[in-house]
């Protein structure tokens, strides 16, 4: 299994949460791999920048090539359009950054890890845990 950590949940990461922790150990173990949302990779970055937070920026990027930054393909941003009208229609709206992590997740069949899981729960086709509950 692949796994993408949401903003939320990375930040657990990135502090050390000794759930989140324990459960990515477990997932390593188990063989599972991890890719990193382009999406969360500037909501972090941005914080880094905005808070001039050198050292965390670079144990991040450092942290990125271990776990790469996937791609926001053409078919991605097609199912984001996707999961935007649908969950309109059906009076649900999500933000347009979870929308994308969402679509980026389920192109190509990646579990997402988030603590927001009421973000979440109305995107169909989307594979989802929370380590920190």
């Amino acid at each position: 299994m692949t796994y993408v950590l949401d903003t939320n949940t990375l930040s657990y990461f990135i502090q050390e949460d000794s759930k989140v922790m324990s459960r990515f150990r477990s997932a390593l173990q188990a063989g599972d791999s991890f890719v990193t949302s382009p999406v969360t990779y500037y909501e972090i970055m941005r914080g880094f920048k905005h808070k001039a937070s050198p050292k965390k920026e670079k144990s991040f990027n450092y942290m990125c090539q271990l776990y790469p930054v996937g791609d926001m393909t053409f078919t991605v941003w097609i199912k984001a359009a996707d999961i935007y009208g649908a969950t309109r229609q059906a009076g649900n709206p999500v933000d347009d950054t979870d929308i994308l992590i969402a679509a980026f997740c389920i192109v190509y069949n990646y579990t997402l890890v988030t603590n927001n899981t009421k973000h979440f729960q109305n995107i169909d086709g989307l594979n989802y845990e929370n380590w920190v509950t």
